[in-house]
């Protein structure tokens, strides 16, 4: 029997905006965000015996992509899915996320947990949370007899640098009307981060963005940015003006720049260095 975890087939449909509702989006990474550990690199470092690090380094880097490397690491994985959820059970979640979630949509603003990683332990993970209505954008991960398979919903069909194309979801949402507040920490973040209105980043995250001169608030807890969507709400209420449109920007990733088919990002720096981001369009 094949065993699967909640990622449907295709991309999820962004919800309309109505009105009265705020036009925002929030966007939320999942490993090292609202897991405060990497729960991909904890099975990793459980379940896969050899230097799987080495070959992840390129990624590091930049001169491979999250796809490419996912698809390796899958096949090296040994162990039962049993055994890697409740490795995944044990890793910490930043306790603020559920209050800072419910707010959000109490307010009338959808929240996704965008994920390029395995997928697979997000949907028990958000139960436990007692969230299991969030949309999970990531990629598909199943086991059955012959082990376990990965696939990428998720993905652009054009480029095949990343697993989950974080960035089309932005686009996605912005198209809907709404302005997409994306929060994160770390490299696989820097394209969804390169094209939201409000970047809240910590970690790596928060080195591309200083690097690519974004801008980005710093943030260390879902405590705080419950805090500040408290006050965003209220602004809202108060003046329905105060939250800005979504800003339309060129593209600097994907296939429509780099070519199609592409798995690795173009770079000449080995420090894996991302394209800068052209100015924003009114």
């Amino acid at each position: 029997m094949t065993l699967a975890h909640g990622i449907p087939d295709r991309p999820a449909p962004v919800p309309p905006l109505r009105p009265g509702q705020p036009p925002l989006a929030i966007l939320v990474d999942y490993d090292g965000t609202i897991a405060q550990t990497d729960v991909s690199d904890a099975i990793l470092a459980g379940f896969v015996a050899g230097d799987w690090e080495a070959y992840a380094a390129a990624w590091d880097a930049g001169r491979t992509g999250s796809r490419r490397l996912m698809e390796w690491e899958i096949g090296l994985i040994d162990g039962s899915v049993d055994d890697l959820l409740e490795i995944a059970a044990h890793q910490p979640h930043d306790p603020g996320f559920r209050p800072f979630a419910e707010r959000a949509l109490a307010g009338g603003i959808p929240v996704e947990v965008v994920s390029d990683g395995y997928g697979f332990f997000i949907e028990p993970a958000l139960r436990a949370l007692g969230l299991p209505q969030l949309p999970i954008v990531t990629a598909r991960t199943t086991f059955g007899p012959s082990g376990p398979r990965i696939e990428f919903p998720n993905g652009n069909p054009d480029c095949l640098v990343c697993g989950t194309c974080k960035r089309n979801r932005v686009l996605a949402h912005q198209a809907a009307g709404r302005a997409v507040v994306f929060i994160g920490d770390g490299r696989s973040d820097r394209y969804a981060a390169g094209y939201s209105d409000l970047v809240f980043a910590k970690h790596a995250l928060e080195q591309i963005c200083v690097r690519e001169g974004w801008p980005f608030e710093r943030w260390a807890s879902f405590a705080e940015l419950d805090a500040w969507l408290a006050r965003t709400l209220a602004s809202f209420a108060a003046d329905p003006g105060s939250l800005s449109a979504p800003r339309r920007r060129q593209l600097f990733c994907g296939a429509e720049v780099w070519g199609p088919g592409r798995h690795d990002p173009p770079t000449n720096d080995p420090s894996g260095q991302t394209p800068r981001r052209p100015p924003s369009h009114a």
